[in-house]
């Protein structure tokens, strides 16, 4: 049983996977499980080129920040598991245990964040009834987002970046799904209003 699993390898899904494995130290997330599916064939960044990101050198190529991300996570944070070559299908159940369905086997978890891209191809099971078309987006792009409440979709199901009604902007991105990560673990933190720093000091 997972305490969360992020589906997803992008910019979102692996900004919301850092900064969970970075709290690793704070005692209400010890013993927690967190997952990560990098499937990353049909990210956006395979022909992104960023000369405008915050941080990111120009002209690095988004084909390299999808090895580099999956790279820093492990060499980071070893404990949150990457699931690399499998695909969603299908979503099953309610919190705090659902079930996830990919093209090999199944998965529980407690928690769920969706942070795949926003292209109408969108294709998982028990998702489909939140799908509605995208709200920042040009009608003619047929772009889709699900349904949320700052990035609440229901009890336990979470959605980050493009797929969240977001624009799509690497900064922005990321930054939904920091924000994601810092949502889960105040619920974690038993409500109580939490985020995690790294300090020189």
């Amino acid at each position: 049983m997972f305490d969360v699993l992020i589906i997803g390898g992008g910019v979102s899904g692996m900004s919301c996977a850092l900064v969970l494995g970075s709290a690793k130290n704070k005692s209400f997330v010890a013993t927690k499980k967190i997952g990560v599916f990098t499937h990353q064939k049909t990210a956006s960044l395979q022909e992104a080129l960023f000369n405008n990101a915050y941080g990111i050198p120009a002209g690095t190529l988004g084909s390299d920040l999808l090895k580099t991300s999956t790279k820093q996570l492990s060499d980071s944070y070893p404990h949150v598991i990457q699931i690399p070559a499998e695909k969603v299908l299908a979503i099953d159940g309610e919190f705090p245990e659902f079930t996830i369905t990919t093209n090999r086997t199944t998965y529980k978890t407690r928690t769920i964040v969706i942070g795949v891209g926003a292209a109408n191809t969108f294709s998982i099971q028990g998702l489909l009834q939140f799908v509605e078309p995208h709200q920042k987006s040009l009608p003619e792009k047929q772009r889709i987002q699900l349904k949320n409440k700052d990035h609440k979709v229901a009890e336990g199901i979470y959605v980050t970046g493009t797929l969240a009604g977001w624009r799509s902007q690497l900064s922005i991105a990321a930054g939904s799904g920091a924000a994601v990560a810092t949502d889960i673990l105040t619920l974690w933190n038993n409500g109580v209003q939490t985020h995690v720093h790294d300090s020189i000091r």
